[in-house]
Formats: C-alpha cells, sequence, structure tokens
C-alpha cells in the first residue's frame, strides 16, 4: 500500500480560522479518496500563525529557526501539497506569500498542488486563480486544474464540495502519476538552478573559471599562458 505525504499550509490568522477548516476540509477529502483507491496518507498542518516571528526573522536575515526548518522540510518531503490563505484587501495573506518568497526556489518544482482561498465576500474570488496560481508558476509547482474559494455563504453549499472533491480527485491523480518524481529522476539538470538553492546539484558550474576565481578573491589566469595576472587589490 502506497503512503502519500500530505503537507497542508494554512494562513489563517484567526482561532478558529476558517481558512484553516477549509484547508483541513480539502485534506479530509484527499485523503478519503486517497483511501478509496487503496492508498494511506500522511497529514502533516503547517500552521503559518505559529512561525509569523520566525518567517519575519528569515526574511530579514535569511535565518531560518527550528519550527520553520520542520516546516519547509515537510513541503520539501510531502508528495502533494494544500495551500489555503485568507484574502485581504484583494490580496493574498502577507504571511503567506512571505512563507514561499523564504523558500529555496528548487524545493516545489513539479510537485502538485490544490490552491485555495477565503475571504469576506466573493468579490474576492479572483484573488485565488490570479494570484495564487502565479506564486507557484514561478516556484515550478503544479497547480490541480481547479482551485476552490469560499466566501461565508459558500461553505454549506453543495458547490463548494463538489469543487473540493473534483480538486481533491485531480491532487490524487497526480500523486498516483508520480510525475513530480519522475521529474526530479529524468529531467532536473534541465532546469535552471541558483548557485547553492539544489543541495550540491549544480553540477553544471564551473568553479575554477577566471570570473569565480575573481568573485573570490583569487586571481585570473592569463589566456595563453600558465602564469596568473595579479589579484586587483582594494584601498582602504
Amino acid at each position: 500500500m502506497t503512503v502519500y505525504r500530505l503537507a497542508v499550509v494554512s494562513a489563517g490568522a484567526s482561532d478558529p480560522s476558517s481558512t484553516r477548516m477549509l484547508a483541513d476540509r480539502i485534506a479530509r477529502r484527499v485523503t478519503a479518496l486517497a483511501g478509496q483507491r487503496g492508498h494511506d496518507t500522511a497529514v502533516t498542518v503547517v500552521d503559518l500563525r505559529a512561525l509569523a516571528s520566525e518567517i519575519t526573522a528569515a526574511l530579514v536575515s535569511r535565518i531560518q529557526g527550528p519550527k520553520l526548518r520542520q516546516a519547509v522540510a515537510a513541503l520539501g518531503e510531502a508528495d502533494g501539497i494544500v495551500v489555503s490563505t485568507p484574502v485581504y484587501a484583494a490580496g493574498a495573506s502577507g504571511l503567506l506569500t512571505s512563507f514561499f518568497q523564504i523558500l529555496d526556489s528548487d524545493l516545489l518544482i513539479a510537485k502538485p498542488v490544490i490552491v485555495a482561498a477565503t475571504a469576506g465576500t466573493a468579490r474576492h474570488s479572483l484573488v485565488v486563480d490570479e494570484q495564487l496560481r502565479s506564486l507557484f508558476a514561478y516556484l515550478r509547482a503544479l497547480t490541480v486544474p481547479t482551485s476552490v474559494f469560499a466566501a461565508p455563504e459558500d461553505h454549506n453549499a453543495p458547490e463548494l464540495g463538489r469543487r473540493l472533491d473534483r480538486a481533491a480527485f485531480e491532487l490524487v491523480l497526480l500523486m498516483e502519476s508520480g510525475f513530480a518524481q519522475a521529474v526530479r529522476d529524468e529531467s532536473w539538470h534541465t532546469y535552471q538552478h541558483e548557485f547553492g538553492s539544489a543541495g550540491g546539484t549544480e553540477v553544471s558550474i564551473d568553479l575554477d573559471s577566471d570570473l569565480m576565481r575573481l568573485a573570490t578573491g583569487g586571481s585570473a589566469r592569463e589566456s595563453g599562458g600558465g602564469d596568473e595576472l595579479p589579484a586587483v587589490a582594494s584601498s582602504a
């Protein structure tokens, strides 16, 4: 029996939180549908409200605290991800966008993601598709075709339940396909990686080039010979 690892990221700021309840509801549907197809699901919840101080510190220092490192590890190990955010002033939660901005740019390549949002009015319904999809496109994740949005009047509506089922089913199918792992196994080298972001896999970077030597305070080699040009000294 296959066990899928599902990471659920909630940016809800209140307790209880409609954003967290929507995320949990989606996770239950994913778990149920995976179970019907003979799979177990291990769910890890990343509650960003509890990580707010560490996220802020990481934004200004690039140093991740212990709880934040655990959350990042959960995303890196996940086979599928559910992301749920409240919408404020026609925008996704700053807490959520800050969290994803501090992640390694290679962490979510090809991982399937359900994007979801809650708001006090249906006027914010386009945020989930206009902003969240573009965020995960930049991170090179794979958002499922069906997004989920819930205003207060939607939570008990049968239409929301049908969207939840459709999004959950799409995520289960993508996890079953093994697409993310196949991409990492077969075509990882075709992606552009930032130096230091790919866990030591940047094998195409020539650390012995003149440019890299000068960047690290060394000296460039003179073309056509074995002598080196003297390093440029800076004046105090």
